[in-house]
């Protein structure tokens, strides 16, 4: 079978993470961990009145390549949570996406907002290192996870007080999500297979999550007609990042996709 995008990433993923842990072993990095903080609760921002934005920190793309390769993580998401973003989402993968731990400290430092932190988790120790750069969620892709995997790490995080953001890309995927038992189900529109986007993926699997579970929508939303379009939907909330990132006001770009006012 040829490879795919999404089989690199994670091979090289696996490869980096074997890599941390011979210079700093998981117990180690476990043993650093403090309490977890209750004041930032990831889900709770996803299930306020109308539909709630995750503002992603993003400086590359494997589609698009470079989109703000010298953004200021401090910047962008002091901007996003002004603007009135429910939680950030920082890129820390380095080799496609030009992310990094120090870009989830370095917003961790800046802003009061849940963060998610955004890569291809498939290891343990990379969700104890989540929450030690200050990540109050991760994001785990079904596509890139057996169901024991994705089973066990998902239990690991909230043993340390994480939430978990599942992705999934079409109805196999999302029945194994429910199947987990999963409360945040992110509905990816963008294929990572592929990497082509299909902004209707979102609305029709909208339908096979279970009653009470939180559903975010990710990939190809760029404009209010599109919020508008999922919030009535029943969509909770949307995680945006190449369209506030290309613009060179994110708090301004944050309004305009939300459709509400600066008050500036």
């Amino acid at each position: 079978m040829m490879s795919t995008f999404l089989d690199e990433v994670v091979e090289r993923t696996r490869a980096d993470v074997q890599a941390r842990r011979r210079e700093l072993p998981l117990e180690a990095v476990l043993e650093r961990l403090g309490p977890a903080p209750r004041n930032r609760p990831f889900s709770e921002g996803l299930v306020q009145e109308g539909i709630s934005l995750i503002a992603e920190m993003k400086r590359a793309s494997p589609s698009k390549g470079p989109i703000r390769p010298d953004a200021t993580v401090s910047d962008i998401v002091r901007a996003y949570e002004a603007a009135g973003a429910s939680a950030c989402s920082v890129l820390t993968e380095p080799h496609w996406f030009g992310g990094s731990l120090d870009d989830l400290r370095e917003a961790r430092a800046a802003c009061g907002l849940p963060l998610l932190r955004k890569d291809f988790i498939v290891d343990p120790y990379q969700i104890a290192e989540a929450r030690l750069a200050g990540a109050d969620a991760i994001l785990l892709i079904v596509a890139a996870l057996d169901p024991g995997e994705l089973m066990a790490l998902h239990e690991q995080a909230s043993e340390i007080g994480l939430d978990c953001l599942v992705e999934v890309h079409d109805e196999d995927e999302m029945e194994t999500a429910v199947g987990c038992g999963v409360e945040i189900i992110g509905v990816n529109n963008r294929n990572l297979h592929t990497l082509d986007v299909d902004p209707d993926t979102a609305l029709r699997l909208l339908v096979d999550a279970p009653a009470g579970t939180i559903v975010v929508a990710e990939s190809g939303i760029t404009s209010n007609d599109d919020v508008q379009r999922l919030e009535e939907a029943g969509v909770d909330a949307i995680l945006v990042g190449e369209a506030l990132m290309r613009e060179d006001d994110p708090a301004g770009a944050v309004h305009a996709l939300l459709g509400t006012r600066s008050h500036e």
